[in-house]
């Protein structure tokens, strides 16, 4: 993938966010998208090595879309400015629908590269089945919590949206209370493109991705001990 024309195309769509000058540079996005695409699928050849389940991803419906739902947004520009995928064992692009876990990543127009494992704002019912599976295995949990490449890589989780209190039905003397009141089960971080070529960028998210499954992994447990719950 050729990430300087990658980065020079968001760019230049971030300052010229209409539908002119989108069609206008059509083929410019269908080179890009179609080189987005190979990268995609190279990475869930990547991730099948150490997460099996991710081998039946499509890589097409692992790609978000760069229209965006203006409809009840104060911004009405139509195109995002990134380019963006999240990979899931049954391909579907938003985890909070119930998709379980995912690998996710996107570049956007200043040249950074964001990644993040896990699951985003889940559902009420699958949130309370994460909190409840804490609390059934505190120790399971805390053993991820600690995994070196999870640390290393990403640190903690992380805390966007954190309840001040303790969810309802959960008690404040629990063990892990303080990761009972998130509202995401994610790990993030980012780093500039500048200077990586198509290999180096795929290098750095398996690497990524092998740092944050064992969170994944982790949350793949709660799908199958509180389905339905």
């Amino acid at each position: 993938m050729h990430l300087i024309d990658l980065q020079a195309y968001l760019s230049e769509l971030s300052e010229n966010n209409n539908r002119a000058w989108f069609v206008m540079n059509k083929p410019r996005y269908d080179i890009l998208r179609a080189e987005f695409l190979q990268l995609v699928t190279e990475l869930i050849q990547g991730i099948s090595k150490f997460d099996g389940a991710i081998a039946g991803c499509e890589a097409k419906k692992a790609l978000f879309r760069i229209n965006r739902d203006v409809r009840f947004a104060h911004d009405k520009s139509p195109y995002k400015t990134t380019f963006s995928a999240s990979i899931l064992p049954s391909g579907r692009k938003k985890p909070s629908e119930g998709g379980g876990p995912a690998y996710y990543f996107q570049i956007d127009a200043n040249g950074s590269l964001f990644f993040a494992c896990g699951e985003y704002m889940p559902p009420s019912d699958r949130l309370r089945a994460i909190r409840q599976h804490i609390v059934a295995d505190p120790e399971g949990f805390e053993k991820m919590l600690k995994n070196k490449k999870l640390k290393s890589g990403f640190g903690t989780l992380q805390e966007e949206g954190k309840l001040s209190r303790p969810p309802k039905g959960f008690a404040p003397e629990l063990k892990h209370i303080e990761q009972i009141k998130l509202k995401n089960f994610m790990v993030w971080a980012d780093c500039p493109i500048k200077g990586m070529d198509s290999s180096q960028l795929k290098s750095v998210l398996l690497n990524a991705f092998q740092n944050g499954w064992p969170l994944v992994e982790w949350l793949r447990s709660v799908e199958q001990d509180y389905s339905g719950a």
